[in-house]
C-alpha cells in the first residue's frame, strides 16, 4: 500500500445508479427477497408511500443487532490509519471509511424464507409481524427508476431541497472470519466493500441481500447558506407500494404465527389495497 493518497475529486459527490456493481455479487436470476417487518410498520409503509433505510453505523435497537455493520475490519484498521491524504495529511484512510460509514444507509432482505429471519426479526410488536415477498429485479428496476439523475431529489429536513447525493447499490452479503479477513491487504479497497461484509459465525444464517444507499466519504455536505447537512440516523426512500402489489413487485404478504389479522385486514382495507395472488392474507379482505 501506498503512503500518501490523493483524495477524489469533490464533484464525485453526486449519486449515480449501481456504480459498484462489478464489486458486489448479484443473486441469480427470478430471485425472490423476504422482508420480515413488525405489522404496523409495515401499514405505516404501505401508507407513507416508503421502503425504511438505516444507517449502518446505526444498527443497535434490537437483540443480535451488528454493531460493527459497514465498519473496516480489525486487521485493515492499522494500515488505515498508517495511510494519510496528500492534500489532506491530519485525514487518514480509517478516517475516510468511517465517515462514508456514517453516511451509508441499507435496506436489507433475505434470499430464504427461513426460521431464522422469522425468529430474529420485528419482534416485539403487540400486533405480530408479517414477511413481505419481492420480486427482485422487479422491485431494482423501480428503484433504480426513482434515483436516476434527473428523477430524483434529497428533500432535507421535509423542507429544502437539494441535489441527489446518495448512490444506490445491490449485492449479496459476504459472510468472512471477521476476526482474521483482511480486505486491504494489496490496495485500498472501497469502501462500499464493507458495506458488504458481516462476520460469518453471528450471522451466516440471515442469507441477507441489501439494497444500500451511500454518500460520498471526503469533505462536508452544505446548503446553499453554508450550514451542513447532518446525515440522520434513518431515512426513506419513496415506494410505492399499490403499484409493487398491482404489477408483482411484492409477490406475497406471509403471516407471522402472532399476526393479528383482524387488525391488518382492517388495516388493508382501509388502504385500499389488496395482496398479490398466493399471498397468506386472503384477497379481497
Amino acid at each position: 500500500m501506498t503512503d500518501n493518497v490523493t483524495p477524489p475529486p469533490v464533484l464525485a459527490a453526486m449519486g449515480y445508479v449501481e456504480p459498484h456493481a462489478p464489486l458486489l455479487r448479484a443473486p441469480p436470476a427470478g430471485q425472490s427477497l423476504y422482508k420480515i417487518m413488525k405489522l404496523e410498520h409495515f401499514l405505516g409503509s404501505v401508507e407513507g408511500e416508503y421502503l425504511h433505510f438505516n444507517r449502518v453505523d446505526a444498527y443497535s435497537d434490537f437483540p443480535n443487532a451488528d454493531s460493527s455493520d459497514g465498519q473496516q475490519l480489525p486487521r485493515d484498521l492499522p494500515g488505515n490509519e498508517m495511510l494519510r491524504f496528500a492534500k489532506a495529511p491530519d485525514f487518514s484512510a480509517a478516517n475516510y471509511y468511517d465517515q462514508s460509514r456514517a453516511r451509508t444507509y441499507a435496506c436489507c432482505f433475505s434470499l430464504e424464507d427461513s426460521a431464522y429471519i422469522w425468529a430474529n426479526y420485528a419482534n416485539g410488536s403487540a400486533k405480530g409481524k408479517v414477511g413481505v415477498v419481492f420480486d427482485y429485479a422487479k422491485m431494482r428496476a423501480v428503484i433504480n427508476r426513482i434515483l436516476q439523475p434527473g428523477n430524483a431529489g434529497l428533500l432535507y429536513n421535509g423542507a429544502v431541497q437539494c441535489r441527489q447525493i446518495f448512490s444506490v447499490n445491490y449485492g449479496m452479503v459476504d459472510y468472512v472470519d471477521w476476526a482474521t479477513h483482511q480486505a486491504n491487504e494489496t490496495s485500498l479497497p472501497n469502501p462500499i466493500i464493507y458495506t458488504y461484509l458481516k462476520d460469518r459465525t453471528q450471522f451466516s444464517a440471515e442469507k441477507e441481500l441489501r439494497v444500500s444507499l451511500s454518500a460520498f466519504g471526503m469533505g462536508h455536505f452544505v446548503l446553499d447558506d453554508g450550514s451542513r447537512i447532518d446525515f440522520p440516523t434513518s431515512l426513506h426512500l419513496p415506494f410505492d407500494f399499490r403499484s409493487a402489489f398491482a404489477d408483482g413487485t411484492i409477490q406475497q404478504i406471509l403471516l407471522g404465527p402472532d399476526c393479528d389479522l383482524d387488525y391488518l385486514h382492517a388495516g388493508m382495507r382501509t388502504l385500499g389495497v389488496s395482496p398479490a395472488d398466493g399471498s397468506d392474507l386472503p384477497a379481497g379482505s
